[in-house]
């Protein structure tokens, strides 16, 4: 892996640039993020919201208030305008973020693109998808000689998370339909959250992933020793492949 001084603008042309051949080869372009963590109980929110009664909730957010934790990991299909959302309540780790990728795969994504050779993932540059972690990129190389596709990632730089397309285009709209709910379950947010859409044809689906996830995960020894991601001579700080081992053979 080269050393580099990463170029903001340089990476935004560079990823203009994969976009493209991704859009021309019919290949996926998701777009990655956890949208904003909620707490799980009596709690006010912002909106506003039509009832057949007052509704009455906790003046102050404490945590020891709280029945758990609402933490929404979200993918954005760029060229089918849909976005999925795997719905956790233990931690926002490399692992959880994975195992959401891989529902997408297994539930969407190969019956949306059954000639894929590669998937791009466009994603912020910290937080689960950390783009100085090895961690995961283990968890993603796992992924990928699992369902047995590349999976190119390309990270915005430092505080340009508004630019990923999810922010702009999914997320606010799923913030319309939860407005003012108060999010006493994981079903009913699940619910809410599913009626997300817009009059350009936006559509969500949602899955609940009721999993513990253990956080201080350490990267085993012989994935740092060996390194198998592939990183691009570009900017390789922010733009890497994982790519099948069996492709690797081959």
């Amino acid at each position: 892996m080269k050393s580099d001084i990463p170029n903001r603008d340089e990476q935004f042309g560079n990823i203009a640039r994969l976009r493209a051949a991704y859009e021309a080869a019919g290949n996926p372009i998701i777009s990655m993020d956890t949208k904003k963590k909620e707490h799980l109980g009596n709690f006010y929110r912002e909106g506003h919201l039509y009832t057949a009664e007052e509704l009455v909730v906790y003046d102050h957010d404490y945590n020891s208030f709280a029945e758990g934790v609402i933490i929404p990991h979200s993918l954005y299909d760029l060229a089918l305008n849909v976005g999925y959302i795997q719905i956790g309540g233990s931690h926002d780790t490399s692992e959880f973020a994975c195992d959401s990728f891989r529902h997408w795969w297994y539930t969407h994504g190969r019956q949306n693109y059954p000639r894929a050779s590669s998937i791009l993932v466009l994603c912020d540059g910290g937080g689960s998808n950390s783009s100085r972690q090895h961690l995961f990129k283990q968890d993603l190389q796992q992924l990928a000689d699992e369902i047995g596709c590349e999976i190119r990632i390309a990270h915005y730089p430092p505080y340009c998370s508004k630019y990923n397309p999810i922010e702009h285009r999914f997320f606010p709209h799923v913030t319309r339909a939860c407005q003012g709910v108060i999010f006493r379950s994981l079903k009913l947010v699940s619910g809410l959250m599913e009626k997300t859409s817009t009059a350009k044809g936006l559509k969500a689906f949602v899955h609940i992933i009721d999993k513990a996830y253990e956080t201080g995960r350490k990267v085993t020894a012989d994935f740092r020793r060996a390194m198998p991601i592939v990183f691009d001579d570009f900017l390789p700080a922010w733009n890497y492949r994982a790519i099948p081992i069996e492709q690797k053979i081959a």
